[in-house]
């Protein structure tokens, strides 16, 4: 992709609500690389799809030709973002802050090539800069540019000047801190361009505004709409819970079938966004999906493309295999790295080498299982009335489970009806 064409992609995407100055903006990436930011807090040990959908524009810049500059917030994340918000964050202490950027940043890693030099993208964390900074001298070099009408005119700030919790001065004081990053990124980089939720618009015009007064020197921001739902509601509002980065937070098989159940209207939107397909290749998998919805060919494409730039092809291979286990298909031919990821997910029955090359009572095992059966009672009956299954395939009464059931030397897939399972794992 061109310089001259980067802006027309993120707007065919929908990436684009809000631009400073677009017509400057397109003259100056066609003048020559940019250098930009994109800045996550640290609040958690894990960024999220929120997160994810800002690393892959650095990406886009990236492969573009832009040097990206990926910004954990380990300054701004002790003060606390109000945007969003109806009442504060509670303030973690400097061990939480540090272990929570440690783990960001491999995250970001995996999205942005962070190599440095002149095609490499930069890491920083604003705490470099700002924890050393004292009280006078903020005031007097960034403070006094901005006024307090201005602030107070900010979204962000009305919402929670008007709730019931209203706004303390740490939490005030975080645009000022966000303007400051802009600055000295600008100043240390020649950071130009700041990119960010439209949820930030306020705050990153912060940063423009205080560039110009203190050098008069140009700088943009550019924001992308917030996550919907297609209700209208914010992304994860209706659901309670996010999808994390981490996969001990939420688990490649888990973000897969998050991507899975994407609703039909939204899923050209999602290809666009969470992948690093092409336009083109995003229309030709939409077209292929409208010939048979069913199949649901463009929510297993989005699925992978997204678990494989988060978590690796591995693991998004291993991910769609787990997916078809799980919905019937048979696990017998199912790489060891699909049953690896099954086991993450369903409850574990255990069951000794030694009582399989013995021979045990299928009974005896699906009644360690109270997932499948609560009893052996019970266990009998759902074996005479044939829904019990091993390894995909349909367990007769008086079934023993021998050595000779171990899928990869280890594995064996139990399941009763259509989707209880329990897997036995000798291999931990």
């Amino acid at each position: 992709m061109t310089d001259a064409t980067l802006l027309d992609d993120l707007e065919a995407r929908g990436l684009v609500q809000d631009c400073t100055d677009r017509e400057g903006l397109a003259a100056r990436l066609a003048d020559g690389p940019i250098t930009l930011y994109y800045g996550c807090d640290p609040t958690a040990d894990s960024l999220h799809i929120g997160n994810l959908l800002g690393l892959l524009v650095l990406r886009r810049f990236q492969d573009a030709g832009h040097r990206p500059i990926a910004l954990a917030g380990g300054a701004t994340g002790m003060v606390g973002d109000p945007s969003g918000r109806s009442e504060e964050r509670n303030l973690l202490d400097d061990a939480t802050l540090e272990a929570n950027v440690l783990a960001i940043k491999a995250q970001i890693a995996r999205i942005v090539d962070l190599s440095g030099g002149e095609s490499g993208g930069l890491l920083v964390d604003n705490r470099d800069w700002t924890g050393d900074v004292r009280l006078l001298d903020f005031l007097r070099d960034v403070g006094k540019h901005v006024t307090v009408n201005t602030m107070l005119a900010r979204e962000s700030v009305k919402n929670r000047l008007a709730s019931e919790h209203g706004i303390s001065f740490t939490e005030f004081s975080y645009m000022l801190l966000q303007a400051h990053d802009f600055l000295r990124l600008e100043e240390d980089h020649g950071c130009q361009l700041q990119i960010g939720g439209s949820d930030q618009w306020g705050n990153m015009l912060g940063g423009v505004d205080l560039i110009r007064r203190v050098h008069q020197r140009p700088a943009w921001v550019l924001a992308w709409p917030l996550l919907t739902a297609p209700d209208g509601t914010k992304l994860g509002k209706t659901t309670g819970a996010r999808i994390w980065l981490d996969a001990q937070r939420t688990s490649p098989y888990a973000f897969f079938q998050h991507w899975m159940q994407t609703d039909d209207r939204q899923v050209g939107q999602f290809l666009a966004q969470f992948t690093l397909l092409s336009l083109a290749e995003v229309a030709a998998v939409l077209a292929t999906h409208q010939e048979a919805p069913g199949r649901r060919v463009a929510q297993r494409r989005l699925a992978f493309e997204a678990t494989a730039l988060v978590h690796g092809p591995e693991e998004a291979a291993a991910a769609a295999h787990a997916s078809e286990i799980l919905f019937g298909a048979d696990p017998t031919g199912a790489p060891a790295a699909a049953l690896r990821a099954v086991g993450r997910e369903v409850p574990a029955v255990a069951v000794a080498r030694a009582e399989l090359e013995a021979g045990i009572d299928l009974v005896d095992v699906l009644a360690r299982a109270p997932e499948l059966a609560a009893s052996k009672g019970e266990a009998r009956r759902a074996l005479a009335q044939g829904g019990v299954y091993v390894n995909g395939e349909r367990a007769e009464d008086g079934r023993s489970l021998t050595s000779g059931d171990l899928l990869h030397g280890r594995y064996v897939l139990l399941r009763k009806g259509k989707r209880a399972y329990a897997l036995a794992d000798l291999g931990v």
